[in-house]
């Protein structure tokens, strides 16, 4: 096992780059990306850099030439021969050859494109601009090299026995999460810490943590490159991006309604049934459901991902009830914001109503609150999102305000067209 706070003492970037491989990346990624690839994959697409945390001065913590380092080293990745085999051969969801040979070709033979970095006060304005099945692959690597350089800034201040100290009471208070959870009967829980980990040995170490302390209710890792190397299940479906970028495309108010049903559409065909998981609340997931087709009430379960978490799960169980399905039958995948307190809480509220299962992201993968000198390692709340498709800006409503991105008018014209009403707004922790 590696020995972290001598590594973090000891490394220099070019023995430990942020990001070691293309397929160091979420599982979803992967899976939406092959979508696009067949689907859209001329589609012009603009990602920027968002820091939801203003508190957090990136530019005034993270050197510009460090940033510029990792971002070129990223360019010049490209996936190793036993990367492809395993995306060739594996079996994912109980499917063999999931990605299709013409995408793995493709995928082995691209390299991310160009960046553009520019300070802009405290802040970093970050932002990719190309064909969507290129520019997307940028988001997650992005996301980490930022957070985890933000948190070698604050390491690159300590001694090495504080380095040791640090690690050890992070580790333990991991393990004493572990502990709460361990005994919980049934549980299902996946690693979806990658975007905003602390780093990727630190990721790595949470998850073997996981497996070692949870045995078989740690159901995987979202990481495809841990998941590789640990010989664990690769976790994942779709993301917000899918309808945010289908949206952008609509040509009036009826594509745009239609939009987000499009996107599962497109899902289904592309898997053949497979992977059938709503995340619904890109546009409220009220309106999402009750204009919904009739035959996603079949598919496997939903993604509970803004919003009060059991509100949006009680909505979940009510709209199945009301398309004449037996909601103890259906998946219900809360991934906002966890900690082991909530996951036991909705666990308790849910089990036995609903197949329950958790996929456990930054406080998992970063949660060193109050383990630093000003609680500098904080996680803290950043994300690298699609802003334009094809020249038309996006929209994110969600079922928290808080979370809403786009233009002003954008937002009130998505609001009206999927008929969101009064939402409560929620603090965004991560």
């Amino acid at each position: 096992m590696t020995d972290i706070p001598t590594r973090v003492w000891n490394h220099k970037w070019k023995i430990d780059p942020i990001v070691r491989s293309l397929i160091d990346t979420d599982f979803y990624k992967l899976l939406m990306c092959q979508s696009v690839f067949r689907n859209n994959r001329d589609t012009q697409v603009t990602f920027s850099l968002i820091n939801r945390s203003k508190n957090v001065p990136l530019a005034n913590l993270i050197d510009e030439g460090e940033l510029r380092e990792q971002l070129d080293h990223i360019r010049s990745l490209s996936l190793s021969r036993g990367e492809s085999t395993w995306l060739r051969g594996n079996t994912f969801y109980g499917k063999r050859q999931m990605f299709r040979p013409d995408f793995v070709e493709w995928f082995e033979n691209v390299r991310l494109p160009a960046y553009h970095l520019e300070r802009v006060g405290d802040q970093y304005e970050l932002t990719f601009e190309g064909t969507w099945p290129e520019v997307m692959l940028w988001e997650i690597p992005a996301l980490a090299v930022l957070m985890e350089l933000r948190g070698r800034a604050v390491l690159n201040q300590m001694g090495r026995f504080e380095l040791q100290i640090l690690y050890a009471r992070a580790m333990t208070k991991l393990w004493e999460k572990v502990e709460k959870l361990r005994h919980v009967p049934e549980l299902r829980i996946a690693d979806f810490g990658t975007r905003r980990r602390h780093s990727f040995l630190w990721q790595d170490w949470c998850v073997q943590a996981m497996g070692a302390g949870l045995g078989e209710s740690f159901v995987g890792t979202s990481n495809c490159l841990i998941a590789k190397n640990r010989d664990l299940e690769a976790i994942g479906t779709n993301a917000h991006e899918l309808p945010m970028v289908y949206a952008a495309l609509a040509g009036d108010d009826a594509a745009l309604a239609q939009a987000p049903y499009d996107v599962l559409a497109d899902w289904h065909e592309e898997h053949d049934g497979n992977l059938r998981i709503i995340l619904p609340d890109t546009y409220g997931t009220e309106g999402f459901l009750r204009n919904a087709p009739d035959y996603l009430a079949g598919w496997t379960g939903m993604r509970i991902d803004s919003g009060d978490p059991a509100t949006g799960a009680e909505v979940a169980i009510n709209w199945w009830k009301s398309r004449g399905e037996d909601p103890t039958k259906k998946l219900v995948i809360f991934s906002d914001g966890l900690d082991e307190t909530k996951i036991l809480e909705l666990y308790q509220q849910f089990a036995g109503r609903v197949r329950v299962s958790f996929g456990w992201g930054t406080l998992l993968t970063n949660d060193f609150r109050g383990l630093a000198p000003d609680d500098g390692l904080a996680p803290f709340s950043l994300v690298c999102k699609a802003i334009k498709a094809n020249g038309s800006p996006t929209v994110k409503l969600s079922d928290n305000p808080n979370k809403a991105m786009g233009p002003a008018e954008e937002i009130a014209r998505y609001k009206r067209v999927f008929g969101v009403g009064d939402q409560t707004a929620m603090d965004v922790v991560v």
